[in-house]
């Protein structure tokens, strides 16, 4: 029987675009968590099911069926919040992550979990690329959250058997995309400013969110009790000022970049994916970043936000 598989988060960027992917292969979606859409909206992104509640264990019951994969995309989403919002940003990230454990453990233990984690559970590295056995040492409250619910999935995969993965993904853009670099810098070059944080040499490894959706949909198949941790980035870094050279040049600015030279010390100078272990599942980044945020560009002069 080919049983659903739930998404958590499936309102938000990442979420919606694993939808998409898993649908195209032909799997049916149930999605779970925040978010008011049309069911015409939500059948887009191949959503079969959509339930608007809290990520809670009861909930879980109630609308998660029996899966045979949670991909759990639902937590919290920028480094800032959880700066600002600590306990929320907790609550999004490590409790919501233990009730889909809890969820697999009782109701659905042959179900593969697989987790959405970020680069920033390494924090400022120094040699690069990075390579998964890099020990954790986050910089920020959301770092920290990322690494318990990484402990979390480990823990249960470990003691309980739950088959588990963990995806670490690098800078993940794309077309919808409300925050970070490329909304900002749109946005502010629509209002004729191009003044931008930092020194513009931080290095990024930008990774389109269908290419990360792919690995996503992949990492079920290599869930484990091991519970791999693979990283999810192109391998190749850009420099921020370069990324924001490409948005100026897509919108013809006739204004010049400049840089405040000032870097919060929760931003990391450089971080580029070493992707070997992603390569070794059959998985690669097809999507060039020029391209990429071309596309964006283009998106976001049409109108659609």
């Amino acid at each position: 029987m080919n049983r659903p598989v739930l998404v958590t988060g499936a309102y938000g960027f990442i979420g919606r675009h694993v939808a998409r992917a898993l649908a195209v292969e032909g799997q049916t979606v149930i999605g779970l968590g925040h978010g008011a859409w049309s069911r015409e909206q939500w059948r887009e992104w191949g959503i079969a099911e959509w339930h608007a509640a809290d990520l809670t264990l009861d909930n879980l019951v109630t609308h998660g069926g029996l899966p045979g994969a949670v991909i759990h995309c639902a937590g919290s989403g920028t480094v800032g919040f959880s700066a600002t919002h600590p306990h929320q940003d907790y609550q999004r990230t490590v409790e919501t992550t233990a009730a889909v454990l809890e969820f697999v453990r009782l109701y659905a233990k042959d179900a593969a979990v697989v987790y959405p984690s970020s680069v920033a559970v390494y924090g400022h590295v120094g040699r690069q690329p990075i390579a998964e056995t890099q020990a954790p040492n986050p910089v920020s409250p959301y770092g920290v959250h990322k690494q318990i619910a990484e402990q979390l999935c480990a823990t249960y995969a470990r003691y309980f058997g739950i088959k588990a993965a963990i995806v670490r993904l690098f800078s993940v853009y794309g077309n919808g995309l409300r925050k970070q670099l490329l909304w900002d810098a749109c946005s502010k070059l629509r209002r004729g400013e191009a003044q931008f944080f930092g020194t513009g040499a931080e290095l990024r490894d930008w990774l389109h969110a269908a290419d990360a959706a792919d690995l996503l949909a992949l990492a079920r198949r290599h869930a484990s009790t091991e519970c791999p941790v693979v990283n999810g980035g192109t391998g190749i870094s850009v420099a921020v000022a370069e990324v924001v050279q490409e948005v100026l040049d897509a919108m013809h600015a006739g204004i010049p970049a400049t840089f405040t030279g000032q870097t919060p010390p929760v931003d990391p100078p450089s971080y580029v994916a070493d992707v070997r272990r992603a390569a070794g599942w059959g998985w690669k980044a097809r999507k060039p970043w020029r391209e990429g945020v071309r596309e964006y560009v283009e998106w976001f002069a049409a109108g659609e936000n």
